[in-house]
């Protein structure tokens, strides 16, 4: 029996009823919201977490709070998410916190800096060291209150028109990268681009770009990104854990009941959980498809790994000094990953290392 029917018949008379309506209606408004994606529908890895947080909301409430969903484009452009939460255009969105660093430097830190924390070392630091309360201090400032929305896990380091040999062959090449990641690249020669998903593939086809990275090998198929530029690259150093986000006008989420709150905080952390374990099932196979299909797989040569890591931390200094809003989320950031670091080292770092290479030379045959 559901929850509601069954206050209005308990008790004697028509006593449940006078005290249980009230209360239902207060605890369960009927409300409905707009979220829009940074993302197509045909990117179900992405856009499917919304519609899975949608579903979970409604589920909760018996269907009270209604979260209508709407793909790139359908109500602002995919890179204009921000905006439209901001200025309340919509109550909600989904998005690549990083794509904003031209507000402020500060909106790297919800999805993923250069050589920062991989996925559970960003998830620890977001869900226990306080990551998330540090960010929302930040948000704030924009009329915006952030919940994680799925980490990807490490990304692919992007698709290539040639082969890169060493940083030299960065020189120029005109690159689809978001956040600091492409930053760093510019500081190599590279000429970053921001574009959205379904922007990607025509701008490689009429040789606007010369290279394009996006997430890793599921979506990157669905893009048809190996039929123009067949050299794939290894790992993405800018996105070692790269975190979405789902965006709240922070009036609105002000408003709602605290049990709704509640609810969205539940959803949205089991739909960026079920994110991730997709990308862990569906990658691997893709992989395999895309290199039957020609992809070239590369890892990026050491030279612009080394000097990555250089430009990154200098970058960071100048930035920390620039913002005192990047500073202080940055620092928080950098303390942990540390900390974290020395223990990874020798225990899912060293475990990784060692079952790989026992796979890969089949120590069962000694």
């Amino acid at each position: 029996m559901k929850r509601r029917a069954f206050l209005k018949t308990a008790g004697i008379g028509g006593a449940a009823v006078a005290v249980a309506s009230p209360a239902i209606a207060q605890a369960s408004p009927s409300i409905t919201w707009r979220l829009t994606s940074s993302y197509p529908k045909s990117l179900e890895t992405l856009y499917g977490a919304c519609t899975y947080l949608s579903e979970l909301v409604s589920d909760a409430t018996d269907g009270a709070f209604k979260i209508q969903v709407f793909a790139a484009g359908e109500v602002v452009p995919a890179l204009a998410v921000a905006d439209a939460v901001s200025n309340g255009t919509v109550e909600m969105g989904q998005t690549g916190s990083y794509f904003y660093i031209g507000k402020d430097t500060g909106f790297a830190f919800g999805t993923a800096i250069p050589w920062g924390p991989n996925s559970r070392q960003q998830n620890a630091w977001l869900y226990r060291a306080g990551g998330i309360d540090l960010l929302n201090e930040f948000y704030a400032k924009f009329g915006i209150f952030n919940l994680p929305a799925g980490n990807t896990g490490t990304q692919m380091g992007g698709w290539f028109r040639k082969e890169i040999k060493s940083k030299a062959d960065l020189s120029g090449l005109k690159m689809r990268v978001g956040g600091l990641g492409g930053t760093v690249l510019q500081k190599l020669g590279v000429v970053p681009q921001q574009l959205g998903a379904g922007d990607i593939y025509p701008a490689l086809e009429r040789g606007v770009l010369d290279a394009a990275e996006f997430v890793g090998p599921y979506d990157d198929e669905k893009l048809g990104f190996v039929k123009i530029a067949p050299y794939y690259y290894y790992p993405a150093f800018w996105e070692g854990g790269a975190e979405l986000s789902f965006f709240f006008n922070l009036d609105k989420w002000k408003a709602l009941p605290k049990s709704y709150q509640t609810i969205l905080r539940t959803a949205a952390a089991t739909a960026g959980h079920d994110m991730q374990a997709k990308y862990d099932v569906l990658n691997p196979p893709a992989l395999r498809r895309l290199v039957a299909a020609g992809a070239q797989l590369r890892p990026l040569p050491n030279d612009i790994l080394r000097a990555s890591y250089k430009i990154a931390l200098e970058l960071y200094k100048e930035m920390s000094e620039q913002n005192p809003a990047f500073k202080k989320i940055y620092e928080h950031q950098a303390a942990f990953h540390r900390d974290s670091q020395a223990y990874w080292a020798i225990s899912d770092f060293y475990y990784d290392y060692m079952a790989v290479s026992a796979q890969q030379q089949r120590w069962d045959r000694d």
